[in-house]
């Protein structure tokens, strides 16, 4: 579970969304892309996974810096597909679902295409 939370301060409480929260939220909207195979891990993650050090969500990182969601995704991109622009879209879309899941504005999407796939 992760450990850092975003928080709402409200006068009846406060509101916590956690980093897997919104890692699962991006992952789901990241897979709905046209031209987005699927999602990676890097080498590291998968080696830490393998040796029983963390289990990470594949392909998706989310922290917290200050006020800021940050968020790494890195992709797999289907052959024929233009690159840059289904990076740009995956930007977007992670975007607009941080911004309506948690009414939060100020998100950085970093996108990072690991491979291509070809259909057999």
């Amino acid at each position: 579970m992760a450990d850092n939370y975003i928080s709402y301060r409200e006068e009846n409480g406060s509101i916590n969304i956690s980093e897997d929260v919104i890692s699962s939220i991006v992952r789901a909207a990241v897979t709905e892309v046209e031209g987005v195979s699927g999602l990676s891990s890097t080498a590291g993650a998968e080696l830490a996974e393998m040796i029983g050090l963390k289990t990470l969500p594949k392909g998706v990182t989310v922290r917290f810096d200050g006020g800021r969601i940050i968020t790494d995704t890195i992709i797999t991109v289907s052959y024929g597909s233009n690159v840059v622009n289904v990076a740009k879209e995956v930007q977007n879309t992670v975007r607009n679902v941080i911004q309506s899941t948690t009414g939060y504005d100020d998100a950085e999407v970093n996108v990072h295409v690991s491979g291509i796939s070809f259909d057999r």
